[in-house]
């Protein structure tokens, strides 16, 4: 039988038959078409992979709202959100998760969820000052990706419309006749509505005693039953307000408010202390970057939308539009300057 020679597997040389040779041959050349076969499909997979990535969202997006449902915030982000949500194609779901002076669920999801896109949540004032006033398991300047910066509050101080106090000056000096003895509500401790009013505190050398609840609803519900006899709040109290329940004694902002005209600034009080609060969304730490474009281009364009610009105005909040670069730079700043007021108002973490 005529003979050939071929190698085998090792690239020995061996002798074999016309008909092994055949054989070897063409199994060489089924190799050689599959390589070049799967080298023409490379692009086609590759191709596959970057469509998927480009598919975000494909599913709907949970927002945590750490506040309870109800309040300012809630009814703020619930109407973003569903617009925003529309421009994205999926559901956002709010999910209100109150507690620690809106730290708990922006503080949990930092722990604990992918950085997926798919968990965002909103970044209250509280997690750039909470960390000077005790150790906290997530560092606000590095566990969380900066999306968006949104709005700030309107804060003012209510009292029920049967109080004896027709004045923020009027209160103020009770707590300097009874040193500890007049008490207010805020939405947390280490919250802006807090230290605003330990500001007041310091600036008029008086104390007060301070009563803290998860959320504006929580504390709404405390003073209308009388539970406390003011309160320090974001404009949750407005339907109060203009239902003649409460009395708004004074704003916080540098000027008096469109709405409530004729109710004075604390600085108009004698009292020089100001604050809005602003307010973002984060995502946890190590987001891909298109991710936060898709989102804060969505959350941007649903800011100018009409619906948007309804609730605040109802709210009477107004725009504080910030890219995410700009946001991440505007909390590193904020984060060092509160770090001297937390101390100045002497309620830094003991060593």
């Amino acid at each position: 039988m005529a003979t050939s020679v071929a190698t085998d597997n090792n690239g020995t040389f061996r002798r074999c038959t016309v008909f092994e040779f055949s054989v070897f041959a063409s199994s060489r050349r089924r190799v050689a078409l599959s390589l070049v076969s799967l080298a023409a499909t490379a692009p086609l997979i590759i191709g596959a992979g970057a469509t998927f990535a480009q598919a975000y969202p494909n599913k709907p997006i949970t927002m945590i709202v750490p506040w309870p449902a109800g309040g300012s915030t809630d009814r703020h982000l619930r109407t973003l959100a569903d617009i925003a949500g529309k421009n994205l194609g999926q559901t956002i779901i709010v999910q209100n998760q109150p507690g620690g002076g809106g730290t708990l669920g922006p503080g949990n999801m930092a722990l604990a969820a992918k950085p997926d896109g798919y968990t965002i949540a909103q970044f209250p004032m509280g997690m750039l000052r909470i960390p000077h006033m005790q150790k906290t398991a997530w560092n606000p300047l590095t566990d969380f990706s900066f999306i968006i910066g949104v709005s700030g509050y309107t804060f003012g101080f209510v009292v029920k419309s049967d109080s004896p106090y027709k004045s923020f000056a009027e209160y103020v000096e009770a707590a300097r006749k009874q040193p500890g003895k007049i008490d207010y509500g805020s939405t947390g401790t280490g919250t802006s509505p807090h230290l605003l009013l330990e500001e007041v505190a310091d600036v008029a050398k008086v104390q007060f005693n301070h009563v803290p609840y998860k959320g504006n609803a929580d504390l709404m519900t405390a003073l209308l039953g009388g539970h406390v006899m003011a309160g320090s709040d974001a404009s949750g109290w407005d339907k109060y307000v203009d239902g003649g329940q409460m009395r708004l004694l004074a704003t916080f902002g540098d000027k008096r408010t469109k709405r409530w005209p004729n109710v004075p600034t604390a600085k108009d009080a004698g009292f020089n202390v100001i604050g809005n609060s602003p307010y973002g969304l984060v995502g946890p730490k190590g987001m891909d970057p298109a991710i936060i474009k898709t989102l804060h281009d969505a959350f941007k364009k649903a800011m100018d939308d009409p619906k948007h610009l309804e609730v605040l105005d109802q709210l009477n909040q107004d725009i504080w539009y910030r890219s995410g670069e700009d946001y991440a730079k505007w909390a590193r700043e904020t984060f060092a300057k509160d770090k001297l007021l937390i101390e100045r108002l002497g309620l830094s973490a003991k060593p």
